[in-house]
């Protein structure tokens, strides 16, 4: 975690919960209920609306109090349209004051504006807790194994070293911009704003004084339009040995602009793009293979069978087919075993499915 800041939740459950890959992407096979329990209950991390809603450490809440204090409900909530909005806010945080720990369940129901064709639901108690939520009223305690959060007051879950502390809204966000940039180590304005959504007018006098103090560097890359920036203690490997599946929202491809840069990797997630006009798939997961992404799989948990499905693979230009479809066999089983799951499924299609049918067909030698 330390690696990355920020851990972006995202709960499409098509093949995991994309949080969870992004820490096999790093470690390999793990006791997902395990580190649950430690993001949850070891007192050191809380969630907060960072990237997106996201993971953070503890002593990043004072950092986040400026987003707190501007958070406003989204356009479509239904709390805009009630008419007892303030008594009704009230009263659950006094709820939750005199009784505890809630969920959107354990709040009595509602009744909300009619929905229209497409509109994106959310109950008036949903809607109320995540309000508070954003505004710091509340804090997230856990998730249930539905994924449901459970609220309750900060000062039961933050300690006040970090809860009572005061930072100004500019020495939040150039403490921000350096954690941006330890994690990144190198990157341009827009990459280190992107990383804690941040608008580039704000990052940018952040960063220049990053640079007065020493943390960060002005470079130049060879290749990139825009000016670079590199944390002051980074340093570059000599060589890579890298072979990894990678989460659609992980630090290394969630800002698309960067991954384009730095891979030559154009890429978007098809969820919301109809079926038919789809180029690469569903749940499409990077292949990073030392320091090229290499290919790109569209990616199916059926469960219900004990089979991962590769519903489609594709190489990338200029990638070597013998060996990347040998190293993606291997990480496809690994991915396969940790989840529980007995095999591997390729569509044969292409010569790539075809190879990389044939390579877990073998067991994917090393």
């Amino acid at each position: 975690m330390a690696k990355i800041g920020v851990l972006q939740l995202d709960f499409v459950n098509v093949l995991l919960p994309a949080h969870f890959l992004m820490i096999w992407s790093r470690l390999g096979a793990y006791d997902r209920q395990r580190f649950e329990r430690f993001l949850y209950s070891s007192g050191e991390y809380t969630e907060q609306w960072a990237h997106e809603a996201s993971v953070v450490p503890v002593s990043d809440w004072p950092l986040l109090a400026h987003r707190r204090e501007a958070f406003r409900q989204w356009k479509g909530s239904p709390l805009l349209k009630m008419k007892n909005r303030k008594s009704y806010l009230e009263g659950i945080l006094e709820r939750v004051t005199n009784e505890g720990a809630v969920t959107a369940n354990d709040l009595p129901a509602v009744a909300g504006p009619k929905r229209k064709p497409g509109d994106w639901h959310r109950s008036i108690p949903r809607s109320a807790l995540e309000y508070h939520f954003g505004n710091g009223q509340l804090a997230v305690e856990r998730r249930l194994r539905n994924f449901q959060r459970v609220y309750d007051l900060p000062e039961r879950l933050i300690p006040d070293e970090h809860r009572q502390l005061g930072v100004s809204k500019d020495a939040a966000q150039r403490a921000l911009i350096g954690n941006a940039m330890r994690c990144l180590g190198i990157a341009s304005c827009n990459d280190l704003a992107d990383y804690y959504r941040m608008s580039t007018r704000d990052a940018a006098p952040r960063i220049l004084e990053l640079i007065e103090e020493g943390a960060i560097q002005e470079v130049s890359v060879e290749g990139w339009e825009s000016a670079a920036y590199l944390d002051a203690s980074a340093c570059c490997p000599r060589s890579l040995s890298v072979a990894s599946l990678l989460s659609p929202f992980d630090p290394v491809v969630w800002f698309r602009p960067r991954a384009a840069r730095l891979f030559g990797f154009e890429y978007r997630i098809e969820i919301y793009v109809p079926a038919a006009k789809r180029r690469w798939g569903y749940y499409v997961l990077p292949f990073l293979e030392d320091d090229r992404i290499t290919a790109r799989v569209d990616l199916k948990a059926d469960r219900k069978a004990g089979v991962l499905n590769v519903q489609q693979a594709h190489l990338e230009k200029g990638a070597n087919n013998g060996r990347t479809s040998k190293a993606l066999a291997r990480e496809l089983s690994s991915l396969a075993s940790w989840l529980g799951l007995d095999a591997v499924v390729v569509k044969k299609a292409s010569a790539f499915e075809k190879t990389l049918a044939g390579r877990l067909a073998a067991g994917a030698p090393l």
